[in-house]
């Protein structure tokens, strides 16, 4: 009999455990109703109605406009250096002298050559025309008429020989002042005062424009048709990100397409044309390009992180004036950056839900989190953000 009793005793206790539990799960349920007091902690962010590009991203490289490696002309010594390595330079600026001496000598040795034919000249133009007039009167041969006038141009000839080294001259003197043939900025001295530099053998230095510069960059060439398209119909904006947390991008404009593809690679070089005004971007740099193709016009933008995959399709939840969410059909386009366009389903300054949507039903009263929002994406969001 005892052990009877003990059988009815435990069986009322787990008839009592589960009526126990029963109630407990009704009352979880109750929470998850509609109606609920209870108010779900979630995240949100507004629609935004933003211009957005559509971009082809890589990275580029950063290229000089031009280079000019700076050799001398004459061969002699290095006598002075006129700038600090580094510097920008402008045309026409004095950069080295090669000693001048020997070429001064040179000079005053043509003039000197020149001087004394030009009398000879002058002389045996004179006899010339003495001799012609005594050939008239029949006072002088054919011949030695022939000699006189011979004898004038030969002189005429070398005085014009003499004028041209007289030039040639100052010009190799001129070439002892090495100038600046761009604006640019110069970098490191090769060549230091007191060496002998060869005629067109030694690098001095090198000079860069920098202002406007290149940014270089290849893409596949399956978008060359359609870059080639689109450049057709107007120019096309080229951004350049300076490091890994720029924010703001240098603008410039696509200025070449290369005239072939690369097999090795399947990509097509293109460079952008960019004013630098600011020196932002320096030769050899590695930089973010983004090649923008084309702009959606007022496009709706919601985090990506807002959108649900439902059975009927991607939805989002939208937080209504009384403070309960409310799922929204949604029509989603391309992605941008951290966010997606949506077509159709949302307007302008709604709040959706992008943090909080698994513990959300329709009808619920929410709580907004504290936190900043998700992050968005504008035109000169910076490449793999």
């Amino acid at each position: 009999m005892g052990f009877h009793r003990h059988r009815r005793r435990a069986a009322a206790l787990g008839l009592l455990g589960c009526i126990t539990v029963a109630g407990c799960s009704d009352r979880a349920g109750d929470a998850r109703r509609p109606g609920s007091h209870d108010a779900v902690p979630v995240t949100i962010a507004d629609v935004r109605r933003e211009d957005v590009p559509l971009q082809s991203r890589t990275i580029g490289t950063v290229e000089p406009y031009s280079t000019v490696s700076i050799k001398s002309q004459v061969e002699g010594q290095l006598a002075q250096v006129h700038f600090q390595e580094g510097q920008p330079v402008s045309r026409g600026d004095l950069l080295f002298t090669i000693d001048p001496r020997p070429f001064e000598a040179a000079v005053r040795q043509a003039e000197a050559n020149l001087a004394k034919n030009e009398a000879e000249s002058n002389n045996a133009t004179i006899d010339a025309h003495r001799r012609a007039k005594l050939l008239a009167d029949g006072f002088i041969s054919t011949d030695e008429n022939d000699q006189a006038q011979t004898r004038a141009a030969s002189l005429q000839a070398a005085v014009k020989a003499d004028q041209a080294a007289v030039e040639n001259a100052k010009l190799q003197l001129q070439y002892c002042y090495i100038r600046s043939p761009i604006d640019g900025r110069i970098g490191r001295l090769l060549v230091h005062e007191g060496n002998v530099v060869k005629t067109n053998d030694t690098i001095l230095a090198v000079i860069n424009q920098i202002r406007p510069i290149y940014v270089s960059f290849a893409l596949p060439e399956q978008q060359l048709a359609d870059i080639r398209e689109r450049a057709g119909r107007g120019t096309l904006e080229v951004h350049a990100f300076v490091g890994p947390s720029a924010t703001e991008p240098v603008r410039g404009e696509l200025s070449f397409i290369n005239n072939t593809v690369d097999t090795a690679t399947g990509t097509v070089l293109l460079k952008g044309l960019f004013t630098n005004g600011q020196e932002q971007l320096w030769p050899g740099q590695f930089v973010d390009v983004a090649l923008t193709l084309s702009v959606t016009r007022d496009a709706l933008l919601v985090p990506a992180e807002a959108v649900q995959a439902g059975q009927q399709g991607p939805y989002v939840f939208v937080v209504a004036g009384d403070a309960t969410a409310e799922v929204r059909p949604v029509v989603v386009g391309r992605t941008a950056g951290h966010d997606v366009i949506v077509t159709s389903g949302l307007q302008a300054g709604e709040r959706v839900v992008t943090d909080g949507q698994i513990r959300l039903a329709p009808g619920l009263k929410v709580e907004i989190k504290d936190g900043a929002p998700a992050p968005a994406t504008t035109a000169s969001s910076p490449p793999g953000a």
